[in-house]
């Protein structure tokens, strides 16, 4: 790669752009610390502390997460919803979140709430991200999915069924898998900020095995990389 530290997106900042992507990218895309990061980054020569790369991560991510929404392909037509319990400073809180048929995930909304209001708040909030409304929803048996969805997408068939959700179910797995790693959130604003940056970087790399061959799966990936290399202004050498 070539420097490009000249980008404005950088100015100020004493690390050159291709350190300061990367750390980001790490930082999102596998489940990390900001410790695990800053020794990864020391074992390459680069000395920069975790309070520098959590500092850079509140910086970048969401701003790289909302080009990646931009760029990528729109959404499947049907969407898989559902909510998870998790525990801010020992409150019991609803991560409320939405995938495709594909995996994608589309949105996430953390509330103190499980009920009618709140599945609304998630619908609404959709439906102003993807801009309409799916052929499909699919959710658990929650009665306030149906309440929600008579009032915001009356038109819009709805499936209830466990066993049907499964996909939604397993986009939860790396959110568990970080609130571990980061001992659990400290706030409800925490887990909704991280996330919504989290989850759109994962998209970017959301790469299916099944159905494509191990070259088709290595180009998608090259592409993946030269998308974050154009998001984050990191110039890719020829």
């Amino acid at each position: 790669m070539k420097s490009s530290a000249a980008s404005p997106l950088y100015a100020g900042f004493r690390f050159p752009a291709e350190v300061i992507s990367h750390a980001v990218w790490l930082y999102f895309r596998f489940p990390l610390s900001l410790r695990m990061v800053e020794a990864m980054l020391a074992a390459r020569g680069i000395l920069v502390s975790h309070e520098t790369v959590r500092q850079w991560a509140l910086k970048f991510g969401q701003e790289f997460a909302n080009q990646i929404r931009r760029r990528l392909p729109c959404a499947g037509d049907k969407w898989h919803l559902d909510e998870v319990a998790i525990k801010i400073a020992g409150v019991k809180h609803w991560l409320w979140r939405a995938v495709d048929q594909a995996g994608m995930v589309l949105d996430v909304l953390v509330q103190s709430r499980r009920d009618k209001r709140a599945a609304k708040r998630l619908l609404r909030k959709l439906l102003k991200q993807q801009c309409r409304a799916p052929r499909i929803m699919i959710t658990d048996k929650l009665p306030s999915y149906g309440a929600a969805k008579r009032e915001v997408m009356p038109g819009v068939e709805h499936r209830q069924h466990k066993g049907l959700n499964n996909r939604a179910q397993n986009s939860h797995q790396p959110t568990r898998r970080r609130e571990r790693q980061m001992k659990r959130f400290k706030s409800a604003r925490q887990p909704q900020r991280f996330l919504s940056a989290h989850d759109q970087i994962a998209n970017l790399s959301h790469l299916r095995r099944d159905h494509v061959s191990a070259s088709e799966h290595r180009a998608a990936r090259v592409r993946a990389f030269e998308m974050w290399a154009e998001i984050s202004r990191v110039a890719v050498a020829a």
